[in-house]
């Protein structure tokens, strides 16, 4: 038991050493595995960012990456 509300059950161990647990807990607490955790957190620091930066930083970088074709393209005088 963790706290009074839950629990966690080994539901089996395989011969790899892979251990399955089950955890019950009330709907009101959010039970996340690690790499789920850490994709969340990665999601929530991209909503975070200022729009108005990343439109910024992508204008420079379509800038950068389009000025040396329009050079290539502008036929010679």
């Amino acid at each position: 038991m963790i706290g009074d509300e839950i629990s966690i059950t080994i539901l089996s161990v395989e011969s790899s050493g892979q251990v399955n647990i089950g955890v019950s807990a009330p709907k009101d607490v959010l039970i996340l595995r690690s790499e789920l955790q850490k994709a969340a957190s990665i999601n929530q620091n991209a909503a975070d960012t200022a729009p108005a930066l990343l439109v910024a930083e992508l204008e420079s970088v379509l800038a950068e990456h389009t000025a040396p074709l329009a050079e290539k393209q502008m036929p010679e005088p």
